[in-house]
């Protein structure tokens, strides 16, 4: 059974929500948001990423990082650049990216069950990360972005969903700059959400784990001083999507320092190398390498046994050829490897190795959703960056305070 959690948000008012909703986080670094922050002083970048604010002496752990978050945060409630709502509410939450659409419950969901593995999770988490966020989270009192989560398709969910998406008039409806597309409604009756959601066994981790250990964090801290169960602390911001509507795409790789040459004379003597006219592969196992201006295309051998991680592309390519021919033993630290995932990271590839930044570039399959689930029921882990959910949810649309 999982908690539905209504919350009273602090949400923009409809002349400021384009202005304000950005990308979250995880997903530019500090250069990146000062561009995209560069002439808008409601961007919500000024929130989650506030170094952007201060000089260029300031790290990003910095004690003032923290703090200015917090009083950009306190400057849009005192400006109402963002409102609270009177009464605790649910809302969906639309995105539009090309053909793709999907449609989600914007709730607080529950910390427990996140700690009682409820909310499965699939990706290992990085203590400086979680200590990064719970910083922000504790020094805000607030849960500024929502994660995205994930269940297994519900009629009765579904039904809700379309009636209130065709019968009632959003409260937001935005295109941001990236072509994508952004409708919200407000659910007129939480409580049918709540019961629905009861029958719902498990909900998944798509994107967002560092932001899910951060909250379980901060509550754990917060229950040292007072603790019945229900306080906001306890819950924190979510989109739930049904996974039949989800979109993941490939999270390819970038090796930064090799010998092409050597490393494409051994793919073709191991795994027959060809010349490939396109450089997204066609089916699970196959896999694109970039180099030289020219793609080329291999299989993997086929993974031994049923092992769901194993069994994984990612695994795969780590174990075969990261591994073995390119001594990446530690994909998740070593400087050698980077990963760039969305629906343009073949150009960006390409830019990559053609400008001399990089050496080879892999292209993959993406994860299939069922996969995910796959390992999660079991217990176990994905390879980092393994899978990339599009389109990105906005943050600074609900933001949950406690």
């Amino acid at each position: 059974m999982i908690t539905i959690h209504p919350f009273k948000a602090w949400r923009p008012t409809s002349e400021h929500v384009n202005a304000v909703a950005c990308v979250p986080y995880d997903v530019i670094d500090t250069e990146e948001a000062k561009k995209l922050a560069e002439g808008n002083d409601k961007s919500f970048l000024h929130v989650i990423r506030p170094e952007i604010d201060l000089n260029g002496d300031a790290g990003l752990y910095d004690d003032q990082v923290y703090q200015k978050g917090k009083e950009n945060l306190h400057a849009f409630i005192r400006e109402n650049i963002l409102v609270q709502e009177s009464e605790p509410g649910l809302y969906l939450y639309r995105q539009q990216q090309d053909n793709h659409v999907q449609t989600g419950l914007f709730s607080c969901v529950s910390v427990r069950d996140y700690d009682e593995d409820r909310i499965l999770k699939h990706e290992l988490t990085r203590p400086d990360k979680e200590e990064d966020r719970s910083r922000h989270i504790l020094t805000q009192k607030a849960h500024a972005e929502p994660v995205m989560l994930t269940y297994k398709p519900d009629s009765t969910i579904k039904d809700l969903t379309n009636s209130i998406t065709s019968h009632n008039q959003p409260l937001y409806q935005f295109t941001a700059v990236d072509g994508v597309s952004h409708t919200v409604w407000k659910v007129p009756s939480p409580d049918v959400f709540v019961r629905a959601f009861r029958s719902v066994e498990a909900l998944y981790v798509a994107d967002g784990h560092h932001r899910c250990k951060s909250a379980s964090n901060v509550a754990a801290e917060l229950r040292k001083e007072t603790s019945t169960g229900q306080e906001e602390f306890e819950f924190f911001p979510a989109v739930i999507y049904p996974m039949d509507e989800l979109r993941i795409l490939p999270y390819n790789r970038i090796v930064q320092k090799t010998d092409p040459e050597a490393l494409l004379a051994i793919l073709e003597e191991k795994y027959k190398l060809q010349n490939a006219a396109d450089p997204i592969p066609s089916t699970k196992g196959d896999i694109r390498i970039y180099a030289r201006g020219s793609w080329y295309g291999f299989a993997l051998p086929e993974p031994d046994g049923s092992d769901s991680v194993k069994n994984l592309d990612a695994s795969r390519l780590q174990d075969f050829i990261f591994n073995s021919l390119l001594n990446i033993k530690e994909p998740r630290t070593d400087k050698n490897l980077s990963f760039v995932g969305g629906h343009d990271s073949i150009s960006k590839m390409e830019k990559l190795v053609d400008s001399g930044k990089a050496s080879v570039a892999f292209s993959m399959y993406p994860t299939a959703i069922e996969e995910l689930v796959e390992v999660s029921d079991a217990g176990k882990l994905m390879p980092p960056k393994s899978t990339w959910f599009e389109p990105k949810l906005r943050s600074g649309l609900l933001v949950h305070t406690f």
